[in-house]
């Protein structure tokens, strides 16, 4: 993986060559990982004029990693206490000879970017932007490999719980085990709080576990994700508790349904994001529902459980082959219930079969 990883700096280097920058300083802790193999608690990461160096502080016992450092990159560890790694990057640019530092003003805190200034006056500071997060949109295949993986252990979780005893167990029981599950099954762990909301409280559009316990008749709507070496997905599902679903509740469920087959059939390369959105929003709309829709359909996963790119109705841009997306429209009736569909998938052309569907949990409205 290390050539992997070079070849990104590489790539980001260059960008801010164009852009009048010698060097960069890189601070956000998943654009830290996916340029050096691993973000240690504080790390940041200097592509320097001369050498890049990934800068912490403390003895290696007291750093926990998320993932393990490119053994090419040169790890600098600040002794004991000694200040913020951000400033001493920054001094190292200088040191190097760099009379610029491109850096990442929405994760840079203002504390820090003055100390930077005051510490290295004659060093210029530019913007950064969202460089190095429009370098993750696209996947390689050894990302994607781990987001598979993840979704597969996602599949597990959800399946085997279907498989148990639900009517009497609390929502915060049910999230619990669906986590302990994800590590049983080898992940990292969860991709994000589970969330389990069971009738009146399937209403609600971001629902936490609660001690309601599970009653005949309710909606069951599930959402989770597992991580896996750093890469995160996620799976929504809905199901009726222990007997035939109600009219309402078939209805209900067949039209998110639609919606979501709608966006999930949408993706292509070169579909704009708006366009996906549009395709799972006016399914809703038409039944009625448009003014309680959420604000977007789906959005990026990767090492961060939203990213770019953002599936919503004012999104500017178009997909490209190997991005992974989830399609996740809903419809939530506040105290009486609600469904959600939720899938990852990763954009492919129609010649390699259209989206690869990464999540397979069956969609079909089961009543458990």
């Amino acid at each position: 993986m290390s050539e992997v990883y070079a070849a990104r700096r590489s790539k980001l280097r260059a960008q801010c060559n164009a852009a009048g920058s010698a060097a960069a300083l890189v601070t956000r802790p998943a654009n830290v990982r996916y340029l050096s193999g691993a973000a240690p608690r504080g790390a940041v990461l200097l592509l320097g004029k001369t050498e890049d160096l990934l800068v912490c502080t403390g003895p290696p016992e007291d750093r926990p990693s998320d993932g393990r450092p490119d053994e090419a990159l040169r790890l600098h560890t600040l002794p004991g206490a000694g200040g913020d790694p951000a400033v001493a990057a920054a001094d190292f640019a200088a040191a190097q000879g760099a009379d610029s530092l491109a850096v990442e003003e929405h994760h840079l805190t203002v504390a820090r970017h003055r100390e930077i200034r005051s510490v290295v006056p004659r060093l210029r500071l530019a913007e950064l932007g969202g460089a190095v997060e429009q370098l993750r949109v696209v996947k390689d295949e050894e990302e994607l490999s781990c987001l598979r993986i993840g979704a597969e252990i996602a599949d597990q979780a959800l399946g085997e719980l279907l498989e148990s005893i639900l009517v009497g167990r609390t929502e915060r029981h049910l999230a619990l085990e669906l986590e302990r599950r994800l590590v049983d099954h080898g992940a990292d762990g969860p991709a994000f709080p589970t969330s389990v909301a069971t009738g009146p409280h399937s209403g609600r559009r971001a629902h936490h576990p609660t001690d309601r316990r599970v009653e005949e008749g309710d909606f069951l709507s599930v959402c989770l994700g597992a991580t896996y070496r750093g890469y995160r997905c996620e799976i929504g599902r809905t199901f009726v508790i222990g007997t035939s679903p109600a009219d309402w509740q078939i209805e209900l469920y067949d039209l998110v349904f639609a919606a979501q087959r709608a966006g999930r059939e949408s993706l292509a390369p070169g579909v704009a994001y708006r366009d996906v959105d549009r395709a799972a929003r006016q399914v809703l709309d038409s039944a009625g529902y448009g003014e309680s829709l959420p604000t977007l359909t789906g959005h990026g996963v990767g090492l961060e459980i939203d990213e770019d790119p953002q599936l919503a109705p004012a999104a500017m841009g178009k997909l490209d082959a190997c991005v992974p997306v989830t399609v996740e429209p809903g419809v939530h009736l506040p105290g009486r219930g609600g469904v959600r569909i939720d899938d990852t998938l990763v954009v492919r052309p129609e010649a390699d079969g259209g989206p690869e569907l990464l999540t397979i949990t069956t969609k079909e409205l089961l009543a458990l």
